[in-house]
């Protein structure tokens, strides 16, 4: 008896010995797989970033603790379903997406693997969610509130170029939260004394024929309604713009810093990071359905000065004071 207690023992020892986890109370794990299915922006992109800083943040290292799925469609929008089928297929254990196309697909990918999204426009005006506080299923996340904006950003053009009264509307007819967003306009150009002209682009290479349009309508100032289409295709856009000499809003600091004169809407950069957070939540346990859909705290005013001087235009001081990034 007593020697068979000593074997054991030796047997114990050697075996803490040779896993010091066990040792210490600790169990060896296996990195958890998250998927990162990006439909306006890359791997490499600023969005990509700041997610992987909100990970490090929360104490996750990747290769040790997380390995990241990354899908993009790289402007192809028809790749998409099939992008977000294969990370379903591959079992990861939580999906971020950056919009409205990716969540769509994805939601008819799976009901089940937890989905986060970082960017997405209006998740229950385009039937992703039941509602904001309790989304239900497994789709949570964060919105831009981008139909919520819209009359803002109006305003701030007008305040912006003052003399303004025609402006030209880029939207995606594909798009479900734009035909929100065009009612909010009409609502809000009324009051502004502005008429609008609505051009619609659903491919890439519609949005040359539809800027081309704006041209010929003599048009003081153009307005981007954001979408996928527009961001990954937003050097033709600005180029286009640029040449015909048209002020421009956007929704996004990334155009302004393209050569865009004004913008305004949430930091993207602060969604993305914070989307980390959701997915450190589930993956310990929290389930999607009891995490409320959160707004944007953070909200960025951007001014191009560059462009406003070839443009002829006077930024007025009252603009510039509030502005958050003012690239001169």
């Amino acid at each position: 008896m007593i020697r068979r207690q000593i074997v054991l023992t030796l047997g114990v020892s050697l075996a803490c010995l040779s896993f010091p986890a066990f040792a210490q109370g600790q169990q060896p794990t296996t990195p958890r797989r998250v998927g990162v299915l990006l439909v306006s922006w890359g791997p490499d992109s600023r969005i990509a970033q700041a997610f992987r800083e909100g990970l490090r943040d929360r104490g996750y290292t990747e290769g040790r603790d997380v390995v990241i799925e990354w899908r993009t469609p790289s402007g192809d929008y028809d790749r998409v379903p099939q992008l977000a089928a294969d990370l379903v297929k591959s079992k990861v254990d939580v999906i971020v997406v950056d919009g409205t196309v990716g969540t769509r697909a994805l939601k008819q990918a799976t009901s089940t693997i937890p989905i986060v999204m970082a960017l997405v426009a209006d998740p229950v005006g385009s039937g992703l969610v039941a509602n904001l506080a309790h989304p239900g299923g497994n789709i949570t996340g964060f919105t831009i509130m981008i139909p919520d904006l819209s009359a803002k950003q109006l305003q701030l053009l007008k305040e912006a170029v003052p003399r303004l009264g025609r402006v030209t509307v880029l939207w995606n007819p594909n798009t479900p939260y734009s035909a929100k967003v065009l009612g909010e306009l009409k609502a809000a150009a009324s009051s502004l004394s502005i008429e609008l002209k609505f051009v619609g682009a659903r491919r890439p290479e519609e949005i040359t024929a539809a800027l081309s349009a704006e041209s010929r309508a003599h048009a003081e100032a153009l307005y981007v309604i954001e979408d996928p289409l527009f961001t990954t295709h937003r050097t033709t856009i600005l180029k286009l713009a640029s040449k015909a000499r048209v002020p421009t809003m956007y929704g996004g600091r990334h155009w302004v810093e393209g050569g865009g004169l004004i913008s305004y809407g949430a930091n993207y950069d602060d969604l993305a990071r914070r989307s980390a957070e959701y997915v450190d939540r589930i993956l310990k346990g929290a389930q999607p359905a009891d995490l409320p859909i959160e707004q944007p705290t953070k909200f960025e005013l951007a001014v191009n000065l560059k462009t406003a001087k070839t443009l002829g235009v006077t930024i007025p001081e009252s603009i510039l004071l509030r502005a958050d990034e003012v690239i001169r």
